[in-house]
């Protein structure tokens, strides 16, 4: 995970079930990142629509999706649909 809280403005939004469905495809993608983001993140309140912000990895062309609040920081839990890292918004 990033360990600095990114200020930057979203790329663009998405619907929750759009996101529920990019989230739950990426997770299932990599061995043990569904247990790692439930272990750094709560759940969020159900939103109709999320904010969606470009991948900040070097060379990465992914988006970052909201997957819920970070339990250590006052910030958006998100994950790269991608290269499946995870940041802080």
């Amino acid at each position: 995970m990033a360990s600095n809280i990114a200020q930057n403005y979203p790329y663009s939004s998405e619907s929750e079930e759009e996101r529920a469905v990019v989230v739950a495809r990426t997770l299932a993608s990599k061995d043990g990142l569904a247990d790692r983001v439930k272990a750094e993140s709560i759940q969020a309140d159900r939103e109709p629509r999320w904010w969606v912000w470009k991948c900040t990895t070097p060379g990465c062309p992914g988006l970052l999706h909201s997957v819920g609040l970070a339990r250590n920081a006052r910030a958006v839990y998100t994950l790269c649909d991608t290269c499946a890292q995870t940041f802080l918004r």
